[in-house]
This record gives structure tokens, C-alpha cells and sequence, in this order.
């Protein structure tokens, strides 16, 4: 059996400039910290940052952002980070903000293989500019493309040494969809646990989708 723990320094062998990196959490709430910390002292650049919204200057990976190491957030948030709006005005970071629910969508596609879905969400807005148009039944749609990552850094509440996962309350948010969109995952649990002992209910994520678990400080 692969053995898929793997510590800190271990995983920075994965972060190179201009990749594009999902990254769970929901005002860095269920954002892997250690991950984002290793990935901020790495100083990698221009990278492309897929997360649901871009926190605050100072917790999940707003310090990314405040850094200068993005090149691009794809996110349907970002007014809880000043940082991120001065960047995105004055030009220096490029932001591409996507209807929470079509980014969840989006990124489904992105795991499931699918080439995009159909959704009203945006028609005549400044959401439609730039993308194809199709009317079915006299309603107007947007095809909405997916998105995929190179690596995913992703939060749990448990793993198991095999990689099953399981999410805690809210924390859950973009990070199961995550797992499933990128070419490399990386999860982030609290605590590591015996095989077996997390009920197979239980489980969000299956071990087939995480390729690496950062060992918590309790398991070194």
C-alpha cells in the first residue's frame, strides 16, 4: 500500500511558479493553514489561485494575495480583502469573479470529465461577457466552462493513513469538490487515524482522490 503521509517540507516539492492551485476554505474557514503557510515561504509566483473567496489580508489565503504571489483568483467573493481589490484596480492581479454556485458547478465539471453546463445565472449581466450564448425552450443560457487545477490543498477534520476523509461542519465548504479537480491533492487533516476507524458512512472524500496527507504535528 502507498504509504501517502508526507511532512511539510516534503510537500513544497510540489509548489513551482505559474501552476494553478485550488485551495478549499470559506473566509478561511476550512483552509489548510500549514499548506498555505509552506506555500507563502516556498515564494513561488505567478500563481493562479481557484478558491471560493480570497478571506481576509491576514488569515486563509488572503496572504497570498497581500504577497504579490498571484498572478490570477478565479473566486466569487473577494470584498472581505482590501488587499485584493487594490490589486485587482491598480491592474498588478487579475480577478475573474464567478457566481458561488457556478463556481461550485464549474468545478464539478472539472472533476466529473464533463465539458461544461448550461445556466441562466448571469444572463444579461457582466457575467455573460465573452461567453457563448444558447437559447433552449426560449430561455437564454451561459455555457459555463469546468475548472481543473494542477494541485488541490485541501482541510479535513480526519484522515485515515489511506487518505479517507471526513469534514467538520461548515469547514466542509469548497473542499470535497476540490479533491476532485485537480491533477495532485494535498489534504491537511487535524488529526490522522488508524484504517478503520472512520466509519465508511462517514467519509466524504475516498482515499483514490488524495495523493499526499501533511502528517499533523501529533503524528510526527
Amino acid at each position: 500500500m502507498k504509504r501517502k503521509l508526507i511532512d511539510i517540507k516534503q510537500a513544497t516539492e510540489y509548489f513551482h511558479d505559474g501552476m494553478t492551485i485550488m485551495i478549499g476554505g470559506f473566509m478561511g474557514v476550512g483552509a489548510p493553514p500549514r499548506l498555505i503557510s509552506a506555500l507563502l515561504a516556498s515564494n513561488v509566483k505567478d500563481l493562479t489561485l481557484i478558491t471560493t473567496d480570497t478571506a481576509f489580508v491576514d488569515t486563509g489565503v488572503g496572504p497570498l494575495v497581500a504577497s504579490g504571489r498571484v498572478k490570477k483568483v478565479i473566486a466569487s467573493h473577494i470584498g472581505t480583502n482590501p488587499e485584493t481589490g487594490r490589486r485587482m484596480i491598480s491592474g498588478e492581479m487579475e480577478v475573474e469573479l464567478v457566481p458561488q454556485g457556478t463556481l461550485a458547478e464549474r468545478i464539478r465539471c472539472g472533476g466529473a470529465g464533463l465539458g461544461g453546463f448550461l445556466t441562466p445565472t448571469g444572463v444579461g449581466t457582466v457575467v455573460e461577457e465573452g461567453k457563448q450564448k444558447i437559447t433552449l425552450n426560449d430561455t437564454e443560457y451561459l455555457l459555463e466552462l469546468p475548472l481543473r487545477a494542477d494541485l488541490a490543498l485541501i482541510r479535513a477534520h480526519l484522515s485515515d493513513y489511506q487518505g479517507n476523509l471526513t469534514y467538520q461542519l461548515s469547514a466542509r465548504n469548497f473542499n470535497p469538490l476540490m479533491a476532485l479537480a485537480a491533477d495532485t491533492v494535498i489534504a491537511e487533516p487535524e488529526s490522522v487515524v488508524d484504517i478503520g476507524s472512520i466509519t465508511p458512512d462517514c467519509v466524504i472524500t475516498p482515499a483514490a482522490l488524495i495523493d499526499h496527507i501533511v502528517c499533523p504535528q501529533e503524528n510526527q
